[in-house]
């Protein structure tokens, strides 16, 4: 089945073509490191990371490449409260977000370019612009003529006297209000930063003292924020790419602005699929930083762990309107709580002395196959990962009928169920099926044995309300204790 993905360009789903047959060139728009990640964006992630998975488990060769930026005057309104200048300031976030990244079980992408390590490649492409007349100086600055690129509007569907103007022009540089810079003169004007100060932060006209600039043909200055993705694209890509993500945000004008830049500059299409991830919602407004409404990557995985977190991120489609609520998790728990309990339980009964080579449950063996085959049919529509995760929960439900229905199990069919668990719960959704945590995770297991031993022999002796009490202050840590007629199980 052909995988089919929804181009904002066409405004179409269509059959997902790359230019090289073997390989794919995905760019994510990553974050302006100037507040802590929240779930908000760890939507993003978590989406772009099944993405690159499922196109990697297709057979394709996947270049991935993540951006920081960390050059922005939003970073320069934190000077003083998180770094004592703008490098600072993104600094400590680029480290937060990387953290972050890896207790969501993300896998890396290929690269993560930073912009203040791409501005000769960025002066590069604003010389090409400026020299094919696509872009002008004024005062030291250098604009992008909007009127020039006879496509301007086409992944935003809206023309140029649709846009009323694009940022600030109070000198009068611009020849027309939609023309947007792609280096500006000079550093930072505490004006720019007033509404995005913290009271924490340093004085604005000190904070600015600390914003990077650089030497350019016009004089110095710093990079317009469209032009730094379209320059460390083609560095680390092509010049022309298959996948360009990114939040639903970010169409216009960014998006919009990359294509027009790139595009103008190569004569080449610059995206070939523009996939927008929607936004998440709480309270019915999105999660941001800038609205003070957002739960953190690193608070949200603390309470609830990455797998619930991944679970909560994956039950709806990147295409749907997704909704952060204390329900929505809890809703997401219980099912982490089923799918994992299935695979431990095909798992367990895989390896029990009553799993036979001669005993057969077609039914079973179908359930594996239909899981596959809808999961599969779900991952090549679209990347759907809600319809993908219920083929997992279908699978859990044959598992337990098989296991509490008979007292010789399939063994061909429990391990198939396992691996197709581990292969597409594990390996593409990134969730943690049949994974070893070692270390603490092993103590605390023979932690958790020791203390029922304790508690059997307790019953033993008709100390049951001191068994009941050992009981109770595991389930309080976490570990759920199961009585059966041969012996406690837990899980934790």
């Amino acid at each position: 089945m052909t995988l089919r993905v929804t181009n904002t360009l066409t405004g179409e789903k269509e059959a997902f073509e790359p230019r090289d047959p073997d390989s794919v060139l995905l760019y994510y728009c990553g974050l302006t490191t100037s507040d802590p990640p929240h779930l908000g964006h760890a939507r993003g992630w978590v989406h772009v990371d099944v993405m690159a998975r499922w196109l990697d488990y297709l057979g394709y060769d996947v270049h991935h490449v993540e951006n920081f930026t960390d050059v922005n005057e939003k970073i320069v309104a934190r000077v003083g409260e998180d770094g004592d200048s703008e490098a600072d300031v993104a600094r400590h976030y680029v480290r937060q977000v990387i953290d972050d990244m890896r207790s969501l079980n993300l896998g890396r992408a290929e690269v993560y370019p930073r912009v203040s390590e791409h501005v000769p490649e960025i002066i590069d492409l604003v010389e090409r612009l400026v020299e094919s007349g696509h872009a002008y100086e004024a005062n030291g600055s250098v604009y992008f003529d909007v009127t020039s690129f006879e496509d301007y509007g086409k992944l935003s569907n809206q023309s140029v006297e649709d846009i009323e103007s694009q940022g600030a022009d109070t000198e009068g540089e611009k020849r027309h209000p939609a023309d947007f810079a792609l280096w500006k003169a000079g550093g930072v004007d505490p004006e720019d930063i007033a509404e995005h100060q913290h009271p924490e932060a340093a004085p604005a006209e000190e904070a600015c003292q600390t914003a990077q600039t650089w030497d350019s043909p016009w004089g110095e200055g710093r990079p317009g924020w469209h032009i730094e993705c379209s320059a460390m694209s083609m560095t680390h890509l092509d010049e022309s790419i298959d996948i360009h993500v990114g939040g639903q945000d970010l169409v216009f004008p960014h998006h919009e602005n990359e294509v027009a830049q790139s595009e103008a500059a190569t004569g080449e299409q610059f995206a070939k699929h523009w996939l927008h991830v929607r936004l998440l919602e709480t309270e019915e407004e999105k999660m941001s930083s800038s609205l003070g409404n957002y739960f953190s990557v690193a608070d949200a995985v603390e309470e609830f762990g990455p797998d619930v977190l991944r679970t909560f991120l994956l039950s709806t489609a990147y295409t749907s309107r997704a909704t952060y609520s204390d329900e929505t998790v809890s809703e997401a728990e219980e099912r982490w709580d089923r799918l994992s309990r299935g695979y431990e339980r095909a798992a367990e009964a895989c390896d029990d002395v009553d799993a036979h080579a001669k005993v057969t449950d077609e039914t079973l063996r179908d359930a594996v196959d239909d899981a596959r085959s809808t999961f599969e049919a779900a991952m090549n529509d679209d990347f759907n990962t809600r319809e993908a995760m219920t083929a997992l929960l279908n699978l859990t439900a044959a598992v337990n009928t098989h296991v509490d229905g008979r007292d010789e199990y399939d063994y061909r069919g429990l391990r198939r169920a396992v691996e197709t668990f581990e292969e597409l719960g594990g390996d593409i959704l990134g969730l943690s099926f049949g994974e070893d945590g070692g270390g603490d995770v092993s103590l605390a297991g023979d932690v958790v044995d020791l203390v029922l031993t304790v508690r059997e022999q307790e019953r033993d002796a008709g100390n049951y309300e001191r068994a009941d009490e050992l009981r109770d202050e595991l389930e309080a840590l976490g570990v759920e204790v199961q009585d059966t007629d041969h012996g406690p199980t837990y899980r934790i």
